[in-house]
């Protein structure tokens, strides 16, 4: 609850409390056998906790030994992310101290070399959480209370990544707005070819070739593979805590039995709890998932991506809202053939291209989280809800590097299993600061950002609309102010949209000049398209 709470009120997590990239990567993938694989120094095991290609990802271009190298540098990379829309549905049901969670996640994304990428993963989990209120001092007379609860999930998931790039007129523009729209139908095929899916669950006996023939009128005309491009599986954990402030009601005891037998009403039991209702003032996460991306078609056949990522978000207010959150991610790729036959064999992998993004995202907007309740002696049942948007900006920063030789490669495995005088820690190295000169004490990998990276920022304007509702029958048991309470049952759905948009002056750091330092320059290839509304 600690670390919660510095996400809340600092949106960072202390340096000597974090949690390391290369341990936290072996938890996650050694859930069972983490203390035995961590302690052996396998720190990155069968997942390598690497990839390419998370939130906010800036894409990146070609290498720079390819014939063509972008406007004469080979650091500006050959593309960057326009626009995203999200959407994400999650159900969450409680019986006692378990929740199990079921979510989709659909992206929609458009990239300025024309082309566009549509990415849908399913994702289900359990996990246990916890409560406890107390009454607010100087306020018990009021009802004045305020509760702190937290959970942890752990969760799988599955999916995948459709590209979209059959329009090719060399007008990266026109392609774009064809290609977006092949996206949208092929995105309306998937969401009717589902809603068969379930008809034919629920009713076994329906005549389906209607439905299914109604689905496939909605393909474009240029339709991708009916198999993604990009096979996707997923593992996440998360830790959450929040903070409520509310009220309680209470009878006037008029009517309370009386067990002491008086007949004035003096030895009442006391004033009757009615009711209450809350807003919740505070709340934080802390996420850590690992993606694995394995490409079947397009130009990163043949390859898989590892992609480790850890956010800490939080957010306050009752009414008016406001929203924080950081992310830091590496993804690393490998040859897909070769990294099989490697863990196989029990060799050393050879990762060919490393990338690490960071992001931060701050904004507000109206909104309110609520919920009343009603008691019927210890158990209560409770009702909630809330919606709103919030306007945020992101910033977002990458750093791209090809692994061109042995000696490069072996430093960025040695530093994500841990190996060496410099394995990879929390915070990572941020893009701005490969840009600068480098010191006398920089470690290998610093060099190798500095030196060979594609390093670019980016900025995005955000918009999230979002809305709860929830349902939950308690029990409590009630010591002085302090009362502990759990859910004997829940159920809670979030449904949110995101979009985001890139806005100011996109740049990235051309090679090393006179001193060390790296300077910002325009990202022409970034600047050529602009993005489509949707």
């Amino acid at each position: 609850m600690s670390l919660v709470v510095a996400a809340i009120v600092g949106l960072s997590v202390p340096t000597d409390e974090a949690t390391g990239l290369k341990s936290a990567v072996c938890r996650i993938l050694h859930p069972l056998s983490g203390a035995e694989a961590c302690s052996s120094g396998d720190y990155a095991g069968d997942g390598d906790g690497d990839g390419d290609g998370g939130d906010g990802d800036d894409g990146g271009g070609g290498d720079p030994g390819d014939p063509f190298v972008p406007n004469g540098d080979p650091f500006e990379p050959a593309k960057c992310l326009l626009s995203q829309d999200q959407t994400k549905d999650t159900v969450v049901i409680q019986v006692a101290f378990i929740k199990i969670s079921a979510s989709e996640t659909v992206k929609l994304q458009q990239w300025s070399d024309g082309t566009v990428t549509l990415e849908r993963v399913s994702e289900t989990g359990g996990g246990v959480t916890a409560s406890i209120s107390a009454g607010i001092p100087g306020l018990k007379d009021w009802g004045g209370s305020a509760s702190l609860s937290g959970s942890y999930m752990s969760g799988s998931g599955s999916g995948g990544q459709w590209l979209f790039n059959g329009n090719k007129s060399g007008d990266p523009q026109a392609d774009l707005e064809a290609n977006l729209a092949d996206a949208q139908k092929f995105a309306a095929y998937l969401r009717a070819n589902e809603g068969c899916r379930y008809q034919s669950g629920y009713n076994p006996g329906a005549a389906m070739g209607a439905c299914t023939q109604d689905a496939a009128s909605k393909k474009p005309d240029l339709e991708p593979e009916l198999a993604p491009d990009v096979d996707i599986t997923k593992t996440s954990t998360e830790a959450a805590g929040g903070v409520s402030f509310g009220k309680t009601f209470k009878g006037n005891g008029k009517s309370g039995k009386d067990t002491q037998g008086g007949k004035d009403g003096k030895g009442a039991d006391g004033p009757k709890d009615l009711g209450n209702i809350s807003f919740e003032g505070l709340s934080g996460s802390m996420t850590e998932d690992v993606v694995v991306m394995r490409a079947k078609t397009g130009p990163d056949a043949g390859k898989i991506t590892f992609v480790y990522t850890f956010t800490v978000s939080g957010m306050a207010g009752g009414v008016a809202q406001a929203k924080g959150s950081r992310m830091q991610q590496v993804a690393v790729t490998y040859d897909a053939a070769a990294y099989d036959q490697e863990e196989e064999n029990g060799d050393p992998h050879h990762p060919q291209k490393l990338t690490i993004t960071t992001s931060q995202e701050a904004g507000d907007g109206p909104g309110i989280q609520t919920g009343a309740g009603a008691n019927a002696g210890p158990v209560t049942i409770d009702v909630g809800g809330g919606g709103g948007t919030i306007e945020s900006q992101i910033h977002t920063e990458s750093a791209e590097v090809t692994l061109d030789n042995d000696a490069d490669s072996t430093a960025v495995e040695d530093w994500l299993r841990g190996r060496g005088d410099a394995p990879a820690s929390n915070p990572l190295p941020t893009p701005s600061d490969a840009a600068e000169a480098l010191s006398d004490d920089a470690g290998p990998i610093e060099r190798l950002l500095h030196d060979k990276g594609k390093l670019t920022r980016l900025d995005y304007k955000a918009n999230t609309d979002w809305w709860n509702a929830s349902l939950g029958i308690g029990f409590g048991i009630s010591a002085g102010q302090v009362s502990l309470g759990f859910k004997l049952f829940g159920i809670d759905i979030t449904h949110e949209s995101k979009t985001q948009t890139i806005t100011g002056d996109p740049t990235y750091a051309t090679g090393p000049k006179s001193g060390g330092a790296r300077p910002w320059i325009e990202w022409k290839n970034c600047t050529q398209t602009t993005p489509i509304p949707t």
